[in-house]
């Protein structure tokens, strides 16, 4: 329920309407989990826009992989990611004697629900796409029922750049892709694979904004 009142109240309005998000491709957008969404990363905003392009009521499904050490470093703030924000935390560096670091993330998936995942691992220089982790691969290789749906996010990195507090309206561009699915390849196969769709989607956008 804080969730739901967290985005209505306050994300929703603050992405869809002072910023304003423009989506192509909103038809390869999966009705219904479990799914993995798989975008590029600049800033904490692509998080709040990739929520907010689903339906509030299935808000609650929806569930972004962060960084535990960033997320969880304070028990307020620790609380409400979890409840406002119903993040999946993700240690960098777990311990053996703390398991498979992707657990938390696989029980998401098999409850169905949607998971929001940046495989560039952090966020980078605005509009600049770095180099993808191939933890991504690890899960669409163990589920590979479930469809990867690539996405392309251009804007964010400006209106809430890295290490910066201040919003800026700017118009945020989603360019969505239809799904990618674990083929007879290796993870670096599929990461590579993953990361040349979305450039494509970025080499378009550019192209139509020229």
């Amino acid at each position: 329920m804080l969730k739901k009142i967290f985005f209505t109240l306050f994300v929703r309005p603050l992405v869809l309407i002072v910023s304003g998000v423009h989506v192509v491709g909103k038809e390869y957008l999966p009705r219904e989990g479990p799914c993995i969404i798989a975008a590029n990363h600049n800033s904490h905003l692509d998080t709040m826009v990739l929520m907010s392009i689903f339906p509030l009521s299935k808000i609650n499904q929806v569930r972004p992989v962060a960084a535990a050490d960033y997320f969880m470093k304070n028990k307020y703030f620790a609380w409400f990611s979890l409840n406002a924000l119903g993040i999946i935390p993700l240690k960098r560096r777990p311990s053996k004697e703390e398991g498979h670091p992707l657990l938390a993330v696989q029980n998401a998936l098999k409850h169905g629900d949607i998971v929001i995942v940046f495989p560039e691992g952090s966020r980078g220089v605005p509009e600049e796409m770095s180099t993808f982790k191939t933890g991504i691969a690890h899960l669409a290789k163990e589920f590979p029922s479930v469809p990867v749906v690539p996405v392309y996010i251009h804007g964010a990195g400006k209106a809430l750049p890295k290490g910066e507090g201040l919003f800026v309206p700017f118009i945020i561009d989603v360019h969505i892709n239809k799904s990618l699915f674990y083929e007879d390849e290796n993870n670096k196969g599929f990461t590579v694979r993953l990361e040349k769709t979305i450039k494509i989607l970025e080499e378009n956008y550019t192209k139509d904004n020229k």
